[in-house]
Protein backbone atom coordinates (compact mmCIF):
# COMPACT_ATOMS: atom_id res chain seq x y z
CA UNK A 1 0.00 0.00 0.00
CA UNK A 2 1.21 3.49 -0.79
CA UNK A 3 2.03 5.78 2.09
CA UNK A 4 0.42 9.14 2.49
CA UNK A 5 2.26 12.08 1.06
CA UNK A 6 2.96 14.85 3.57
CA UNK A 7 -0.27 16.80 3.66
CA UNK A 8 -0.05 19.90 1.54
CA UNK A 9 -1.85 22.29 3.82
CA UNK A 10 -2.96 25.85 3.25
CA UNK A 11 -4.66 27.32 6.28
CA UNK A 12 -6.35 30.67 6.55
CA UNK A 13 -8.28 31.67 9.63
CA UNK A 14 -9.58 35.21 9.59
CA UNK A 15 -12.77 37.18 9.03
CA UNK A 16 -14.56 36.70 5.76
CA UNK A 17 -14.52 40.46 5.27
CA UNK A 18 -10.86 40.21 4.32
CA UNK A 19 -11.11 37.10 2.14
CA UNK A 20 -13.48 35.94 -0.60
CA UNK A 21 -14.16 32.18 -0.43
CA UNK A 22 -15.38 30.22 -3.39
CA UNK A 23 -17.33 27.12 -2.40
CA UNK A 24 -18.89 27.69 1.04
CA UNK A 25 -21.89 29.83 1.90
CA UNK A 26 -21.55 32.66 4.40
CA UNK A 27 -25.26 32.75 5.19
CA UNK A 28 -26.58 30.83 8.20
CA UNK A 29 -27.60 27.27 7.27
CA UNK A 30 -29.07 24.28 9.05
CA UNK A 31 -27.03 21.22 9.88
CA UNK A 32 -26.21 18.66 7.22
CA UNK A 33 -26.31 15.00 8.24
CA UNK A 34 -23.31 12.69 8.62
CA UNK A 35 -24.65 9.15 9.09
CA UNK A 36 -21.91 6.75 10.19
CA UNK A 37 -23.25 3.21 9.84
CA UNK A 38 -21.49 0.27 11.50
CA UNK A 39 -21.71 -2.83 9.34
CA UNK A 40 -20.04 -6.04 8.19
CA UNK A 41 -20.15 -8.67 5.47
CA UNK A 42 -21.66 -11.30 7.79
CA UNK A 43 -24.51 -9.14 9.07
CA UNK A 44 -27.92 -10.52 8.08
CA UNK A 45 -29.89 -7.32 8.68
CA UNK A 46 -27.26 -4.82 7.53
CA UNK A 47 -28.64 -4.63 3.96
CA UNK A 48 -31.88 -3.36 5.49
CA UNK A 49 -29.88 -0.66 7.26
CA UNK A 50 -28.09 0.22 4.02
CA UNK A 51 -31.46 0.67 2.29
CA UNK A 52 -32.78 2.94 5.05
CA UNK A 53 -29.66 5.11 4.96
CA UNK A 54 -29.79 5.34 1.16
CA UNK A 55 -33.45 6.41 1.27
CA UNK A 56 -32.55 9.24 3.65
CA UNK A 57 -29.79 10.38 1.28
CA UNK A 58 -31.97 10.03 -1.81
CA UNK A 59 -34.55 12.32 -0.22
CA UNK A 60 -31.85 14.87 0.67
CA UNK A 61 -28.94 14.35 -1.76
CA UNK A 62 -27.27 17.67 -0.94
CA UNK A 63 -27.77 17.39 2.81
CA UNK A 64 -26.82 13.81 3.76
CA UNK A 65 -23.44 12.05 3.67
CA UNK A 66 -23.18 8.30 4.36
CA UNK A 67 -20.09 6.57 5.75
CA UNK A 68 -20.24 2.77 6.13
CA UNK A 69 -17.69 1.54 8.65
CA UNK A 70 -16.91 -2.20 8.56
CA UNK A 71 -15.95 -3.07 12.13
CA UNK A 72 -16.47 -5.78 14.76
CA UNK A 73 -17.13 -9.51 14.53
CA UNK A 74 -19.49 -9.29 11.55
CA UNK A 75 -16.74 -7.61 9.53
CA UNK A 76 -14.10 -10.30 10.08
CA UNK A 77 -13.46 -11.98 6.70
CA UNK A 78 -13.30 -15.71 6.26
CA UNK A 79 -10.71 -17.39 4.07
CA UNK A 80 -10.76 -15.83 0.59
CA UNK A 81 -13.18 -13.07 1.60
CA UNK A 82 -12.37 -9.35 1.24
CA UNK A 83 -11.30 -7.37 4.29
CA UNK A 84 -13.24 -4.09 4.30
CA UNK A 85 -12.01 -3.01 7.74
CA UNK A 86 -9.83 0.05 8.40
CA UNK A 87 -7.49 1.11 11.22
CA UNK A 88 -10.06 3.74 12.27
CA UNK A 89 -13.28 1.81 12.85
CA UNK A 90 -12.58 0.39 16.32
CA UNK A 91 -11.91 3.79 17.90
CA UNK A 92 -14.97 5.38 16.27
CA UNK A 93 -17.32 2.62 17.39
CA UNK A 94 -15.82 2.54 20.89
CA UNK A 95 -17.32 5.95 21.72
CA UNK A 96 -20.84 5.11 20.54
CA UNK A 97 -22.21 2.51 22.95
CA UNK A 98 -22.86 0.07 20.08
CA UNK A 99 -24.72 -3.09 21.12
CA UNK A 100 -26.04 -4.61 17.88
CA UNK A 101 -25.92 -4.39 14.10
CA UNK A 102 -26.91 -2.57 12.03
CA UNK A 103 -26.61 0.60 14.09
CA UNK A 104 -25.29 4.07 13.40
CA UNK A 105 -24.85 7.61 14.60
CA UNK A 106 -26.30 10.86 13.27
CA UNK A 107 -23.66 13.58 13.58
CA UNK A 108 -22.29 11.70 16.62
CA UNK A 109 -25.02 13.39 18.67
CA UNK A 110 -26.59 12.07 21.87
CA UNK A 111 -30.33 12.28 21.24
CA UNK A 112 -31.45 10.41 24.36
CA UNK A 113 -29.66 8.66 27.20
CA UNK A 114 -25.89 8.75 27.34
CA UNK A 115 -24.82 7.22 24.01
CA UNK A 116 -24.78 8.34 20.38
CA UNK A 117 -25.74 4.95 18.91
CA UNK A 118 -29.10 4.61 17.16
CA UNK A 119 -30.79 1.52 15.75
CA UNK A 120 -31.85 1.72 12.12
CA UNK A 121 -35.48 2.41 13.00
CA UNK A 122 -34.46 5.79 14.47
CA UNK A 123 -32.28 7.07 11.66
CA UNK A 124 -34.92 8.76 9.52
CA UNK A 125 -36.58 10.75 12.31
CA UNK A 126 -33.27 11.77 13.86
CA UNK A 127 -31.85 12.80 10.48
CA UNK A 128 -34.89 14.99 9.82
CA UNK A 129 -34.57 16.47 13.31
CA UNK A 130 -30.90 17.26 12.69
CA UNK A 131 -31.53 18.94 9.33
CA UNK A 132 -34.05 21.24 11.06
CA UNK A 133 -31.42 22.52 13.51
CA UNK A 134 -29.30 25.62 12.88
CA UNK A 135 -25.57 25.05 12.42
CA UNK A 136 -22.88 27.42 13.62
CA UNK A 137 -20.59 26.45 10.70
CA UNK A 138 -21.01 25.70 6.99
CA UNK A 139 -18.76 23.25 5.13
CA UNK A 140 -17.94 23.09 1.41
CA UNK A 141 -15.73 20.52 -0.33
CA UNK A 142 -14.45 19.80 -3.84
CA UNK A 143 -11.99 17.20 -5.09
CA UNK A 144 -10.09 16.03 -8.15
CA UNK A 145 -8.06 12.95 -9.08
CA UNK A 146 -5.17 12.85 -11.53
CA UNK A 147 -5.69 9.49 -13.26
CA UNK A 148 -2.01 9.20 -14.22
CA UNK A 149 -0.51 9.82 -10.78
CA UNK A 150 -3.52 8.59 -8.77
CA UNK A 151 -3.19 11.76 -6.66
CA UNK A 152 -6.37 12.96 -4.95
CA UNK A 153 -6.58 16.69 -4.21
CA UNK A 154 -9.24 17.81 -1.73
CA UNK A 155 -10.16 21.46 -1.13
CA UNK A 156 -12.27 22.17 1.98
CA UNK A 157 -13.72 25.47 3.14
CA UNK A 158 -15.57 26.24 6.31
CA UNK A 159 -17.31 29.40 7.47
CA UNK A 160 -18.51 30.08 11.01
CA UNK A 161 -21.80 31.97 10.98
CA UNK A 162 -21.79 32.01 14.80
CA UNK A 163 -19.48 31.02 17.63
CA UNK A 164 -18.75 27.33 18.22
CA UNK A 165 -19.39 26.05 21.76
CA UNK A 166 -15.79 24.78 21.68
CA UNK A 167 -12.68 26.99 21.45
CA UNK A 168 -11.13 24.55 18.99
CA UNK A 169 -12.75 22.22 16.47
CA UNK A 170 -11.53 19.35 14.30
CA UNK A 171 -11.70 19.18 10.49
CA UNK A 172 -12.13 15.66 9.11
CA UNK A 173 -11.65 14.56 5.49
CA UNK A 174 -12.85 11.03 4.71
CA UNK A 175 -12.36 8.97 1.56
CA UNK A 176 -15.06 6.39 0.76
CA UNK A 177 -15.44 3.92 -2.09
CA UNK A 178 -18.69 2.88 -3.76
CA UNK A 179 -19.78 -0.08 -5.89
CA UNK A 180 -17.51 -2.76 -4.44
CA UNK A 181 -18.88 -6.22 -5.20
CA UNK A 182 -18.39 -8.68 -2.37
CA UNK A 183 -20.04 -11.16 -0.01
CA UNK A 184 -22.95 -10.28 2.26
CA UNK A 185 -24.76 -12.77 4.45
CA UNK A 186 -28.04 -10.84 4.10
CA UNK A 187 -29.49 -9.17 1.06
CA UNK A 188 -29.85 -12.20 -1.20
CA UNK A 189 -26.97 -11.25 -3.53
CA UNK A 190 -24.39 -13.72 -2.22
CA UNK A 191 -20.88 -12.71 -3.26
CA UNK A 192 -22.21 -10.04 -5.65
CA UNK A 193 -23.62 -7.66 -3.05
CA UNK A 194 -22.89 -4.03 -3.97
CA UNK A 195 -21.15 -2.41 -1.00
CA UNK A 196 -21.59 1.37 -0.99
CA UNK A 197 -20.16 4.29 1.01
CA UNK A 198 -17.34 2.08 2.33
CA UNK A 199 -14.83 3.93 4.52
CA UNK A 200 -11.31 3.35 3.20
CA UNK A 201 -9.27 6.25 4.60
CA UNK A 202 -9.38 9.12 7.09
CA UNK A 203 -7.10 11.51 5.23
CA UNK A 204 -6.83 13.83 8.24
CA UNK A 205 -6.20 10.99 10.69
CA UNK A 206 -8.35 9.31 13.32
CA UNK A 207 -9.97 12.46 14.72
CA UNK A 208 -9.14 15.19 12.22
CA UNK A 209 -6.95 18.29 12.25
CA UNK A 210 -7.36 21.19 14.62
CA UNK A 211 -9.16 24.40 13.78
CA UNK A 212 -7.72 26.83 16.29
CA UNK A 213 -10.22 29.70 15.86
CA UNK A 214 -13.96 28.97 15.91
CA UNK A 215 -15.62 32.36 16.39
CA UNK A 216 -18.24 33.97 14.17
CA UNK A 217 -16.80 35.12 10.84
CA UNK A 218 -13.88 32.67 10.88
CA UNK A 219 -13.03 31.30 7.44
CA UNK A 220 -11.21 27.98 7.04
CA UNK A 221 -9.47 27.09 3.76
CA UNK A 222 -7.45 23.88 3.56
CA UNK A 223 -6.13 21.75 0.70
CA UNK A 224 -4.88 18.17 0.98
CA UNK A 225 -3.11 15.87 -1.46
CA UNK A 226 -3.24 12.12 -1.00
CA UNK A 227 -1.98 9.27 -3.25
CA UNK A 228 -4.71 6.68 -3.73
CA UNK A 229 -3.12 3.21 -3.40
CA UNK A 230 -3.82 0.28 -5.69
CA UNK A 231 -5.78 -1.45 -2.92
CA UNK A 232 -6.84 -1.36 0.71
CA UNK A 233 -6.28 -4.68 2.51
CA UNK A 234 -6.04 -6.36 -0.89
CA UNK A 235 -9.37 -4.91 -2.09
CA UNK A 236 -8.69 -3.01 -5.35
CA UNK A 237 -9.42 0.71 -5.52
CA UNK A 238 -11.50 2.06 -8.37
CA UNK A 239 -10.91 5.74 -9.15
CA UNK A 240 -14.35 6.08 -10.71
CA UNK A 241 -16.02 4.96 -7.46
CA UNK A 242 -14.35 7.37 -5.03
CA UNK A 243 -16.25 9.90 -2.96
CA UNK A 244 -15.05 12.48 -0.41
CA UNK A 245 -16.83 13.51 2.78
CA UNK A 246 -15.67 16.46 4.88
CA UNK A 247 -17.09 17.41 8.28
CA UNK A 248 -16.24 19.54 11.28
CA UNK A 249 -16.42 18.11 14.80
CA UNK A 250 -16.67 20.06 18.05
CA UNK A 251 -14.57 17.39 19.76
CA UNK A 252 -14.38 13.71 18.84
CA UNK A 253 -18.15 13.87 19.13
CA UNK A 254 -20.85 16.27 17.95
CA UNK A 255 -20.60 17.19 14.27
CA UNK A 256 -22.29 20.52 13.53
CA UNK A 257 -22.17 19.96 9.76
CA UNK A 258 -20.42 18.46 6.77
CA UNK A 259 -20.62 17.93 3.03
CA UNK A 260 -19.60 15.53 0.29
CA UNK A 261 -18.21 15.65 -3.25
CA UNK A 262 -17.50 13.33 -6.15
CA UNK A 263 -14.04 14.04 -7.60
CA UNK A 264 -13.42 15.57 -10.99
CA UNK A 265 -10.80 13.73 -13.07
CA UNK A 266 -7.74 15.11 -14.79
CA UNK A 267 -4.99 13.56 -16.92
CA UNK A 268 -7.19 11.74 -19.45
CA UNK A 269 -4.98 12.65 -22.41
CA UNK A 270 -5.63 9.59 -24.61
CA UNK A 271 -8.83 8.84 -26.45
CA UNK A 272 -8.20 5.07 -26.47
CA UNK A 273 -6.24 3.53 -23.62
CA UNK A 274 -7.06 0.00 -22.47
CA UNK A 275 -4.88 -1.12 -19.57
CA UNK A 276 -4.41 -4.60 -18.10
CA UNK A 277 -4.87 -3.83 -14.46
CA UNK A 278 -4.30 -7.36 -13.16
CA UNK A 279 -4.36 -11.07 -13.91
CA UNK A 280 -6.24 -13.01 -11.23
CA UNK A 281 -3.98 -15.42 -9.36
CA UNK A 282 -4.28 -18.98 -10.65
CA UNK A 283 -3.99 -21.59 -7.89
CA UNK A 284 -1.93 -24.73 -8.35
CA UNK A 285 -3.90 -27.21 -10.43
CA UNK A 286 -3.80 -30.74 -11.77
CA UNK A 287 -6.55 -30.03 -14.31
CA UNK A 288 -5.59 -30.11 -17.97
CA UNK A 289 -7.60 -26.97 -18.72
CA UNK A 290 -7.23 -23.49 -17.27
CA UNK A 291 -9.36 -20.33 -17.46
CA UNK A 292 -7.42 -17.06 -17.20
CA UNK A 293 -9.21 -14.05 -15.71
CA UNK A 294 -8.03 -10.48 -16.26
CA UNK A 295 -9.19 -7.03 -15.18
CA UNK A 296 -9.09 -4.38 -17.91
CA UNK A 297 -9.27 -0.70 -16.99
CA UNK A 298 -10.25 2.07 -19.39
CA UNK A 299 -7.83 4.99 -18.96
CA UNK A 300 -8.99 6.67 -22.16
CA UNK A 301 -11.69 9.22 -22.85
CA UNK A 302 -13.76 6.97 -25.14
CA UNK A 303 -15.66 3.82 -24.13
CA UNK A 304 -14.07 0.46 -24.95
CA UNK A 305 -16.50 -1.78 -26.83
CA UNK A 306 -14.27 -4.51 -28.33
CA UNK A 307 -10.88 -6.10 -27.67
CA UNK A 308 -8.92 -8.83 -29.46
CA UNK A 309 -7.15 -10.35 -26.45
CA UNK A 310 -4.14 -12.61 -27.00
CA UNK A 311 -3.27 -15.02 -24.18
CA UNK A 312 -0.25 -17.30 -24.29
CA UNK A 313 0.02 -20.34 -22.00
CA UNK A 314 3.38 -22.12 -21.93
CA UNK A 315 4.16 -20.63 -25.33
CA UNK A 316 0.88 -21.60 -27.04
CA UNK A 317 -1.02 -18.55 -28.33
CA UNK A 318 -4.81 -18.09 -28.28
CA UNK A 319 -7.09 -15.15 -29.14
CA UNK A 320 -10.39 -14.12 -27.61
CA UNK A 321 -12.58 -11.45 -29.23
CA UNK A 322 -14.34 -9.68 -26.36
CA UNK A 323 -17.28 -7.30 -26.86
CA UNK A 324 -19.08 -5.18 -24.28
CA UNK A 325 -18.66 -1.70 -22.84
CA UNK A 326 -16.11 -0.27 -20.41
CA UNK A 327 -16.70 3.40 -19.66
CA UNK A 328 -13.89 5.82 -18.99
CA UNK A 329 -12.14 5.14 -15.64
CA UNK A 330 -14.11 1.95 -15.12
CA UNK A 331 -12.87 -1.62 -15.06
CA UNK A 332 -14.21 -4.92 -16.33
CA UNK A 333 -13.28 -8.43 -15.24
CA UNK A 334 -12.99 -10.66 -18.31
CA UNK A 335 -12.76 -14.45 -18.11
CA UNK A 336 -10.93 -15.84 -21.11
CA UNK A 337 -12.12 -19.17 -22.55
CA UNK A 338 -10.96 -22.32 -20.78
CA UNK A 339 -7.95 -23.66 -22.65
CA UNK A 340 -6.13 -26.99 -22.64
CA UNK A 341 -2.43 -26.89 -21.87
CA UNK A 342 0.49 -29.21 -21.23
CA UNK A 343 1.51 -29.21 -17.59
CA UNK A 344 4.90 -27.97 -16.49
CA UNK A 345 6.16 -27.65 -12.93
CA UNK A 346 5.67 -23.88 -13.33
CA UNK A 347 3.33 -22.69 -16.08
CA UNK A 348 3.60 -19.27 -17.73
CA UNK A 349 0.77 -16.97 -18.81
CA UNK A 350 1.12 -13.82 -20.93
CA UNK A 351 -1.80 -11.59 -21.92
CA UNK A 352 -1.66 -8.86 -24.60
CA UNK A 353 -4.25 -6.26 -25.60
CA UNK A 354 -4.37 -4.73 -29.11
CA UNK A 355 -2.37 -1.58 -29.70
CA UNK A 356 -3.93 1.78 -28.79
CA UNK A 357 -2.85 5.30 -27.82
CA UNK A 358 -0.73 3.96 -24.96
CA UNK A 359 0.94 0.58 -25.49
CA UNK A 360 2.92 0.71 -22.23
CA UNK A 361 0.08 -0.90 -20.25
CA UNK A 362 -1.16 -3.46 -22.80
CA UNK A 363 0.73 -6.54 -21.57
CA UNK A 364 0.93 -8.51 -18.34
CA UNK A 365 2.15 -11.94 -17.25
CA UNK A 366 1.87 -14.38 -14.39
CA UNK A 367 2.58 -18.02 -13.59
CA UNK A 368 0.99 -20.90 -11.73
CA UNK A 369 2.23 -24.22 -10.40
CA UNK A 370 1.29 -27.79 -11.04
CA UNK A 371 -0.51 -29.30 -8.07
CA UNK A 372 1.47 -31.88 -6.08
CA UNK A 373 1.28 -35.44 -7.41
CA UNK A 374 1.07 -38.47 -5.17
CA UNK A 375 0.60 -42.21 -5.09
CA UNK A 376 -2.74 -43.94 -4.72
CA UNK A 377 -2.46 -44.20 -0.93
CA UNK A 378 -2.84 -40.93 0.97
CA UNK A 379 -2.69 -40.45 4.73
CA UNK A 380 -4.43 -37.61 6.53
CA UNK A 381 -3.59 -36.39 10.01
CA UNK A 382 -6.11 -33.79 11.18
CA UNK A 383 -5.62 -32.13 14.56
CA UNK A 384 -8.94 -30.89 15.90
CA UNK A 385 -9.07 -28.12 18.51
CA UNK A 386 -11.62 -27.97 21.34
CA UNK A 387 -14.34 -26.93 18.85
CA UNK A 388 -14.58 -30.16 16.91
CA UNK A 389 -18.22 -29.47 16.02
CA UNK A 390 -17.05 -26.68 13.69
CA UNK A 391 -14.92 -28.97 11.50
CA UNK A 392 -15.86 -30.62 8.19
CA UNK A 393 -13.52 -32.12 5.56
CA UNK A 394 -13.98 -33.72 2.14
CA UNK A 395 -11.99 -35.41 -0.64
CA UNK A 396 -13.54 -34.76 -4.06
CA UNK A 397 -12.79 -36.51 -7.34
CA UNK A 398 -12.54 -34.54 -10.59
CA UNK A 399 -16.22 -35.19 -11.38
CA UNK A 400 -17.29 -33.58 -8.11
CA UNK A 401 -18.00 -36.85 -6.30
CA UNK A 402 -17.25 -36.77 -2.58
CA UNK A 403 -15.19 -39.93 -1.97
CA UNK A 404 -14.26 -39.34 1.66
CA UNK A 405 -15.60 -36.98 4.30
CA UNK A 406 -15.49 -36.40 8.03
CA UNK A 407 -16.79 -34.21 10.85
CA UNK A 408 -18.29 -32.71 12.81
CA UNK A 409 -16.40 -34.03 15.84
CA UNK A 410 -17.12 -33.78 19.58
CA UNK A 411 -16.22 -30.62 21.43
CA UNK A 412 -13.86 -30.75 24.38
CA UNK A 413 -10.23 -31.81 24.49
CA UNK A 414 -8.18 -31.50 21.28
CA UNK A 415 -7.99 -34.73 19.29
CA UNK A 416 -6.12 -36.21 16.33
CA UNK A 417 -8.00 -37.81 13.43
CA UNK A 418 -6.07 -40.24 11.18
CA UNK A 419 -7.51 -41.45 7.88
CA UNK A 420 -6.19 -43.41 4.89
CA UNK A 421 -7.50 -42.80 1.36
CA UNK A 422 -7.12 -45.27 -1.52
CA UNK A 423 -7.37 -43.18 -4.67
CA UNK A 424 -7.34 -44.34 -8.31
CA UNK A 425 -5.58 -42.19 -10.90
CA UNK A 426 -7.37 -38.81 -11.06
CA UNK A 427 -7.23 -35.17 -10.06
CA UNK A 428 -8.57 -34.56 -6.52
CA UNK A 429 -9.43 -31.68 -4.23
CA UNK A 430 -9.16 -31.68 -0.46
CA UNK A 431 -11.49 -29.23 1.31
CA UNK A 432 -11.44 -28.24 4.96
CA UNK A 433 -14.29 -26.15 6.39
CA UNK A 434 -14.76 -24.40 9.72
CA UNK A 435 -18.29 -23.18 10.45
CA UNK A 436 -16.98 -20.65 13.00
CA UNK A 437 -14.61 -19.14 10.37
CA UNK A 438 -11.63 -19.15 12.74
CA UNK A 439 -9.67 -22.20 11.59
CA UNK A 440 -8.49 -25.00 13.85
CA UNK A 441 -5.59 -27.42 14.23
CA UNK A 442 -2.91 -28.44 11.75
CA UNK A 443 -3.65 -30.83 8.87
CA UNK A 444 -1.23 -32.89 6.79
CA UNK A 445 -1.84 -35.07 3.71
CA UNK A 446 1.06 -37.34 2.82
CA UNK A 447 1.21 -40.11 0.24
CA UNK A 448 2.78 -43.54 0.59
CA UNK A 449 6.06 -42.25 -0.78
CA UNK A 450 6.28 -39.56 1.90
CA UNK A 451 5.34 -36.72 -0.47
CA UNK A 452 3.49 -33.90 1.26
CA UNK A 453 0.32 -33.12 -0.71
CA UNK A 454 -1.19 -30.55 1.65
CA UNK A 455 -0.34 -28.83 4.91
CA UNK A 456 -1.91 -26.10 7.02
CA UNK A 457 -0.93 -24.88 10.45
CA UNK A 458 -4.62 -24.31 11.17
CA UNK A 459 -5.00 -20.69 10.05
CA UNK A 460 -7.55 -21.52 7.37
CA UNK A 461 -10.38 -19.21 8.45
CA UNK A 462 -13.68 -20.61 7.21
CA UNK A 463 -11.92 -23.11 4.97
CA UNK A 464 -9.47 -23.94 2.20
CA UNK A 465 -9.40 -25.93 -1.02
CA UNK A 466 -6.24 -27.67 -2.21
CA UNK A 467 -5.83 -29.83 -5.36
CA UNK A 468 -3.56 -32.82 -5.77
CA UNK A 469 -3.32 -35.74 -8.16
CA UNK A 470 -2.96 -39.48 -7.69
CA UNK A 471 -1.17 -41.88 -10.00
CA UNK A 472 -3.28 -44.73 -8.61
CA UNK A 473 -0.23 -46.86 -7.73
CA UNK A 474 -0.74 -48.57 -4.38
CA UNK A 475 2.62 -50.40 -4.29
CA UNK A 476 2.91 -54.11 -3.52
CA UNK A 477 0.01 -56.47 -4.18
CA UNK A 478 -2.30 -57.30 -1.30
CA UNK A 479 -0.68 -60.61 -0.35
CA UNK A 480 2.71 -58.96 -0.06
CA UNK A 481 1.21 -56.13 1.97
CA UNK A 482 -0.36 -58.64 4.33
CA UNK A 483 2.98 -60.37 4.92
CA UNK A 484 4.83 -57.25 6.07
CA UNK A 485 4.22 -56.20 9.65
CA UNK A 486 5.52 -53.39 11.84
CA UNK A 487 5.22 -53.69 15.65
CA UNK A 488 4.82 -52.57 18.37
CA UNK A 489 2.78 -49.58 17.24
CA UNK A 490 2.93 -47.18 19.05
CA UNK A 491 6.59 -47.78 19.85
CA UNK A 492 8.84 -46.28 22.50
CA UNK A 493 12.44 -47.25 21.67
CA UNK A 494 12.36 -49.95 18.94
CA UNK A 495 10.04 -51.26 16.23
CA UNK A 496 10.23 -54.64 14.55
CA UNK A 497 9.83 -55.04 10.79
CA UNK A 498 8.92 -58.58 9.77
CA UNK A 499 8.81 -60.30 6.33
CA UNK A 500 10.61 -57.52 4.46
CA UNK A 501 13.93 -59.27 3.88
CA UNK A 502 16.24 -57.54 1.39
CA UNK A 503 14.14 -54.37 1.25
CA UNK A 504 15.40 -50.82 1.68
CA UNK A 505 13.60 -48.51 4.08
CA UNK A 506 13.31 -44.76 4.57
CA UNK A 507 11.62 -43.09 7.55
CA UNK A 508 9.89 -39.72 7.06
CA UNK A 509 8.25 -37.28 9.44
CA UNK A 510 4.86 -35.65 8.83
CA UNK A 511 6.43 -32.84 6.80
CA UNK A 512 7.97 -35.31 4.35
CA UNK A 513 11.50 -34.87 5.70
CA UNK A 514 13.56 -38.07 5.62
CA UNK A 515 14.83 -38.90 9.12
CA UNK A 516 16.98 -41.93 8.32
CA UNK A 517 17.37 -44.83 5.84
CA UNK A 518 18.54 -48.46 5.95
CA UNK A 519 19.54 -50.77 3.10
CA UNK A 520 18.98 -54.54 2.69
CA UNK A 521 17.30 -55.27 5.94
CA UNK A 522 16.99 -58.76 7.43
CA UNK A 523 13.92 -60.99 7.68
CA UNK A 524 13.15 -59.82 11.22
CA UNK A 525 14.72 -56.38 11.50
CA UNK A 526 14.77 -54.44 14.75
CA UNK A 527 14.85 -50.68 14.18
CA UNK A 528 16.00 -48.18 16.79
CA UNK A 529 13.56 -45.25 17.14
CA UNK A 530 14.61 -44.14 20.63
CA UNK A 531 15.97 -40.83 19.35
CA UNK A 532 12.77 -39.90 17.52
CA UNK A 533 10.45 -37.37 19.13
CA UNK A 534 6.87 -38.28 20.01
CA UNK A 535 4.73 -38.12 16.89
CA UNK A 536 3.65 -39.81 13.65
CA UNK A 537 6.15 -41.23 11.13
CA UNK A 538 6.01 -43.08 7.81
CA UNK A 539 8.25 -45.97 6.80
CA UNK A 540 8.70 -46.33 3.03
CA UNK A 541 9.62 -49.94 2.17
CA UNK A 542 11.13 -50.55 -1.32
CA UNK A 543 11.96 -53.86 -2.98
CA UNK A 544 12.00 -55.10 -6.56
CA UNK A 545 10.55 -51.85 -7.94
CA UNK A 546 7.57 -52.07 -5.61
CA UNK A 547 6.84 -49.72 -2.74
CA UNK A 548 4.60 -49.72 0.28
CA UNK A 549 4.41 -47.40 3.24
CA UNK A 550 3.65 -48.16 6.87
CA UNK A 551 2.62 -45.56 9.38
CA UNK A 552 3.80 -45.82 12.99
CA UNK A 553 3.62 -43.74 16.12
CA UNK A 554 6.38 -42.98 18.60
CA UNK A 555 5.14 -42.43 22.14
CA UNK A 556 7.50 -41.62 25.04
Amino acid sequence: MFKKLPLSLVVALFAFASYGQTIVSTSPENQNVILEEFTGIHCVYCPDGHAIAKSIQDANPDRVSLINIHVGGYAVPGNGEPDFRTPYGAAIVAQTGLQGYPSGTINRHVFVGGNTILDRGQWTSRANQTMANASNVNVGVEASIDVNTKILTVHVEGYYTSNSPEATNLLNVVLIQNNTKGPQTGGGAGNQYNHMHRLVEMITGQWGEEIATTTSGTFVDRTYTYPIPADYNGVPTELADMEVVAFIANTHQELPSGNRAFPAYTGLTNANDASIRSITDIPATCDEDVAVEIKVENLGQDPITALAIEYIINGDSNTYNWTGEILSLHSETIELPETSFTHQATNSVEVNLPGDDNNANNSASTSFDQAPAGTGTVYMELNVDNRGSDVRWYVYASDGTSLYRGGPYPNGAPQTINETFSLPEDCYEFRILDTASNGGGSITLTDSAGTELYYTNGNYGNGEKSPFSSNGVLGLNQSQLDNISLYPNPATSTVNLKNAEGANIQVFDLLGKMIFAMDTISMDQQIDVAKLQTGTYFMKISKDNTITTKRFLVSK
